[in-house]
């Protein structure tokens, strides 16, 4: 069975699922989508109009060609706005921020207080941060990707992602459809992988924005498994929910990424498993995998393939039906590879 649009337009266009309840009138994937950025556009200009007086803070960066001190808006000014008063290279180099020397924080988030500010690349002589925002954020766009390729009849529903682990060797993004016996060919898996790479072409700022647990409710009312993880994810974090935006693709994640989609650069989605989920009874339950370099980290074709094949081996992080949090990783400084 061909759920892919595989072999549709050269563009893959937003087939995706809708898993409502009879009580709700159907609304397609494109209509979920479109919904889902209003709302969040809608809760991001209600929180800057709430700004009120805009006071000021010292930025002290440190790093090349020299260190400098800016003069910056609190609640308003991010690091990417730092950034542009340092240069057009480290705007577009710049994967993350690293505040005070221990902080990871992304590009686009506003700064909240005085601090120092180091701008962090995919070269840098620690990479621990950076790497794993980069896993995180390919886990985030593989969710987009799923969306856009899969068929409305599918019926797609995107579950969750687990903790970054680059050393896992994949990234992971977790989804039911409807299809019990779901084993995609190598036109489809390409096509997957297609996808990953349409949206590092277009560049997409991804935004973070910490919303209520009313507003995230009505963010994901469409989306079952979003909604009943929620409370577990507010409880943990003061009622708080952090959310994430490229283009209006909206997920779950406690943050950081990296700044923009055009950070992705070679990238194979690997392998699609059936998984086991005894607690998820009636729901057909699979995780997409891959594996990416960083845009201008390169390997010669072996040395990737290697990657891919390790790729294709199914990742042992946790279950969808198991607790829904990120839990705390001993770092590595290890480099990405």
């Amino acid at each position: 069975m061909i759920v892919l649009s595989t072999f549709h337009s050269p563009a893959l266009h937003k087939f995706s699922r809708n898993i409502v309840s009879q009580s709700k009138r159907f609304l397609s994937s494109a209509e979920i989508i479109a919904r889902q950025s209003k709302l969040f556009s809608a809760e991001q200009k209600r929180q800057y109009e709430n700004l009120g007086r805009i006071e000021k803070i010292e930025v002290n960066y440190i790093g090349v060609p020299e260190n400098t001190a800016l003069v910056m808006n609190k609640n308003l000014s991010t690091p990417y706005n730092c950034a542009q008063h340092l240069g057009e290279t480290h705007c577009q180099r710049s994967a993350l921020a690293l505040l005070d020397g221990t902080i990871p924080w992304d590009m686009h988030r506003p700064l909240p207080n005085s601090c120092t500010l180091e701008l962090l690349n995919f070269t840098v002589e620690d990479p621990r941060h950076v790497n794993k925002a980069f896993w995180r954020t390919c886990s985030f766009m593989l969710g987009a990707a799923l969306t856009t390729a899969f068929k409305e009849s599918a019926k797609l529903n995107l579950h969750s992602f687990p903790t970054p682990s680059v050393r896992s060797g994949s990234f992971v993004y977790d989804f039911s459809i409807a299809a019990p016996d779901f084993k995609p060919t190598k036109q489809e898996m390409r096509a997957f992988s297609a996808e990953m790479i349409k949206l590092a072409a277009k560049d997409l700022k991804i935004e973070r924005l910490d919303v209520s647990h009313d507003v995230a409710l009505e963010i994901f009312e469409y989306n079952p498994f979003k909604r009943e993880q929620l409370p577990s994810i507010s409880n943990q974090n003061d009622g708080v929910v952090t959310l994430y935006r490229a283009g209006d693709h909206i997920d779950i994640s406690r943050g950081p990424m990296v700044a923009t989609t055009r950070h992705l650069g070679k990238c194979t989605i690997a392998a699609i498993h059936k998984l086991e989920c005894p607690d998820m009874e009636g729901v057909n339950m699979y995780r997409a995998q891959g594996v990416a370099l960083p845009l201008g980290l390169h390997l010669n074709h072996f040395a990737f393939g290697v990657l891919e094949e390790r790729a294709r081996k199914l990742n042992n992080a946790r279950l969808p039906n198991e607790q829904f949090a990120e839990e705390p990783e001993k770092e590595s400084k290890k480099a990405l590879l």
